[in-house]
């Protein structure tokens, strides 16, 4: 294993530039033109260091999802990632210090897409590469909820005996993700009834005096000890202040660490009922993304990479988040998932977000070592 080590320390400086390239070519979600750039930019990396071409997954209105192949064998292994981001183009800077390298996207999660392909080059140099077919997939709308690649993810993840998600470690940490929540977007649309707020209130019905009402049950919901939360975190209504308000809608955040709690709030949140006998309620969404739940498969998993982590004199943890990625699509199919296998760092989705110098090398030997073993 400090084979591979040593070959990724000799190839830093051509790791950290292509981390460099596609942080450069930036790639907000939302715009198809940006994201199919950096699509190409990957595109090229692939061809560059593992001879791979892309199969293209094309979209409408957001960005082309890509494929890449090599190895054979029986057994696949699914290395997950995304290039899409959250920043507007020219809005961060990108700049390398001494020990951090900053830029839009470079922990969420470009660098760690660079690490793995890395990984990969190291075990076919090295004629380490395990009999088995790696396939990379990279998707385009990871940040908006994977609304297109979602079917694509459960495909690829069902014809896999296991999938490694290259999302950044724990923030300010270096843990693997063995547990994500499931989460859920819900919108509540209030229609009460007008009236003049002074001359004849009591012909009105006030929408936003409902939306309290419906405020107070919604948090009620949440439960803690099992992890569940919800959180109203939009709220809209009304108009002219002499005007009892008629209409109002607010949106709703939800988070579970088990199907059955997904179910729960599913029912609950649409089975939602007025105070006032004269307002109607109306309910959209669902739940975005399953949670990822800890099995006895990805602990086997955790303790493969825990094991080739101390063969380079590195402590590994694991850790249960809140946020959700793709791989919780692949652990609800069932298919052991080992997530947080990207690069360290801090503040993704942030300004200041950026990735550890030091722990590229590391990071991308672990990684190389884990697919070795799996």
């Amino acid at each position: 294993m400090n084979t591979l080590h040593t070959y990724l320390q000799e190839h830093q400086h051509s790791i950290l530039d292509d981390i460099e390239t596609l942080v450069r070519a930036e790639s907000p979600s939302n715009d198809k033109a940006a994201v199919d750039a950096c699509g190409q930019l990957l595109r090229q990396l692939f061809q560059d260091r593992l001879q791979c071409q892309a199969e293209t997954f094309p979209q409408t209105e957001k960005g082309d999802h890509l494929g890449f192949t090599l190895g054979e064998g029986d057994r696949q292994i699914l290395i997950l990632g995304h290039f899409d981001t959250v920043w507007d183009i020219g809005r961060l800077a990108i700049r390398r210090e001494t020990d951090k390298f900053y830029g839009p996207g470079i922990l969420d999660m470009k660098a760690g897409i660079v690490q793995a392909i890395w990984a990969v080059k190291a075990l076919v140099e090295l004629d380490a590469l395990p009999n088995a077919r790696i396939r990379f997939l990279c998707t385009s709308d990871e940040e908006l909820g994977s609304p297109t690649s979602r079917q694509r993810i459960e495909e690829e993840s069902v014809a896999s005996d296991v999938v490694l998600v290259v999302e950044p470690a724990t923030a300010n940490g270096s843990a693997l993700k063995t547990a994500r929540k499931g989460s859920g977007r819900f919108y509540m649309h209030i229609t009460g009834k007008a009236a003049h707020a002074g001359n004849n209130p009591e012909e009105g019905v006030s929408a936003i005096e409902e939306l309290s009402h419906q405020i107070q049950y919604l948090h009620s919901l949440a439960d803690p000890s099992l992890g569940t939360t919800v959180n109203v975190g939009m709220v809209h209504g009304g108009g002219p202040l002499n005007v009892v308000p008629e209409k109002a809608e607010l949106g709703i955040d939800v988070r579970v660490t088990m199907l059955e709690e997904a179910e729960r709030l599913y029912n609950a949140i649409y089975q939602s009922t007025p105070f006032h006998p004269s307002v109607t309620l109306t309910v959209s969404g669902d739940m975005t993304r399953p949670p990822m739940e800890r099995t006895h498969a990805t602990a086997r998993l955790f303790e493969l990479a825990q094991h080739a982590a101390g063969e380079l004199g590195i402590e590994l943890t694991e850790a249960s988040v809140g946020g959700g990625s793709d791989g919780n699509f692949a652990a609800a199919k069932g298919i052991p998932t080992l997530d947080g296998l990207g690069a360290t760092g801090a503040a993704p989705h942030a300004e200041y977000e950026h990735i550890e110098i030091a722990s590229i090398v590391p990071r991308a030997a672990i990684l190389a070592a884990l697919i070795r073993q799996v």
